[in-house]
Parts: C-alpha cells; structure tokens; sequence
C-alpha cells in the first residue's frame, strides 16, 4: 500500500520521514535499517542525528545496510557512497562501525563483491525500513532503467541522465563513475516497508508516472506500486504538483 503525504517544505517532509524511522527504533533497539544517499535524504539525516543528541533514539544497536556504490572510487573518496554516509549520518550519531555495510568500489573481483553482499543482506534477517529517494529517470537504488528487474546485488552501467545529474558532484563530467553496485529490486521489495523522501519540481513527473502509471522496469520506481507492506512516500508541495493536479484523492494531508 502506498501512502502519499503531503508536505509545504522539504524540512517538513524530511522531519516527517525522520519520525517514522525514528518510531521504529524506539520499539526495536536492534532495528535494521536501509539507507539511501543523494541530496534527498540529507534533510532526514539531520533530523535524526538532532534526535539521537536529544536522548530519544539510539543507534547503538541498530545495523545497516545501503543500497549502492560507485565502482571506482575507495570508502574514503569525497564522493563515494561510504564518504557520504559518515559525513552525513554515521560520524554524528551513536552507531557501532562494524553494524554499517556498503558495497566495496574497489573489489578487484566485483563478481564475487556482488555475491558477498548479497550475504551480507541475507544475514540481516530482513531489513526493517528502506529509505529510497527516486532518481529523474525513476531509479531507486542505482537500479536503471532496463528491460527486466533486478532481483540481487547488481553491477549495473550507469545512464547518461544519471551521470549527468551526478557531476555537479565532480570536478568535470569525465570523473563521474561509469558504473555502480546496487541492492537489487527483488531485495528493495523484501524489506518489511518502505519510506521515500523527494523533493523539487524536477521530480514531479516521475513521480507521477511511478506511483501511477504503467508498471515497468523502464520506471523502476514504479515496481512499488506491487509492494506487499506500507510504501510512506513523503514530498514536499513542489514534488507533489503533478500528483495533487491529477490524483488530489491520493494525497494524506
């Protein structure tokens, strides 16, 4: 079931997302949780480091799991997904380093890399929340647009939209990863539910199309419209314009 919720700002949307995660580690200290990067969660991440230094959450024994990684790049590069983490979530709140997991960018054998996280995953007894944001071209995870759905890790070339997007990130175009590591769709649709956070105009019509359009790998969002627990899909007014034009009966104020 997915569940629509609308929000004025960004903060808004993001402290509503923090809630819901937040929630769960209240009743379950040992929680696993999925965790997404990009600028959409950013806000969310905030949200709840502010409330893990306010004594209402631990993540002390909580474990993780991200869904990506460039190939390419070490866990200390300013642009790797492990980078990213820490600097956004990890270093500032009380989590065990040892309970993180991200692919490896710099397995010499990505085949064997795909196969250990696919253990790792495995190991985790089921991932308790998946945080995704959505890509412009519908991505979730680094899952691309494609003529099937992945089912585990997969090692997937990235989209010239996708590269596109990702060097404002980088010096120039050119030092953009060329492929990537990602939870695969049949993983992302195992977890026990779901939250996803966006925001701006630029990912209206995506959205639209995922959450109500035709179901298809050439929109990998869109594959939540099958997922069997709750999807909490929180935006802010300016990601939901299409939606609340279109399907204003879909949308929890």
């Amino acid at each position: 079931m997915i569940r629509i919720y609308y929000s004025k700002t960004q903060k808004e949307a993001a402290e509503k997302c923090a809630n819901v995660i937040a929630e769960l580690l209240k009743k379950k200290k040992d929680a696993v949780l999925g965790f997404a990067t990009g600028s959409s969660p950013v806000m969310m991440y905030r949200e709840l480091i502010n409330k893990c230094e306010a004594g209402e959450i631990s993540f002390e024994g909580v474990k993780t799991v991200n869904l990506d990684e460039y190939v390419g790049l070490s866990a200390d590069h300013d642009q790797s997904f492990s980078y990213f983490m820490h600097d956004n979530l990890f270093n500032h709140i009380n989590i065990k380093e040892e309970n993180t997991n991200l692919p490896d960018g710099l397995a010499t054998d990505l085949e064997a890399e795909r196969r250990r996280y696919d253990g790792v995953i495995e190991s985790m007894g089921g991932i308790d929340i998946q945080v995704l944001g959505i890509g412009h071209n519908g991505h979730i995870g680094f899952n691309e647009p494609a003529d099937s759905f992945s089912k585990g890790t997969a090692l997937v070339d990235l989209t010239k939209s996708t590269i596109d997007a990702n060097s404002r990130f980088f010096e120039s175009p050119d030092d953009v990863p060329r492929r990537a590591l990602t939870m695969g769709i049949g993983q992302i649709m195992q977890a026990k539910k779901i939250v996803m956070v966006a925001n701006g105009t630029a990912k209206a019509a995506i959205l639209e199309d995922a959450f109500f359009g035709e179901v298809s790998p050439k929109n990998p969002a869109s594959i939540l419209q099958f997922f069997k627990g709750e999807v909490d899909v929180f935006l802010d007014e300016e990601a939901l314009s299409l939606i609340m034009e279109r399907h204003p009966e879909a949308v929890i104020k």
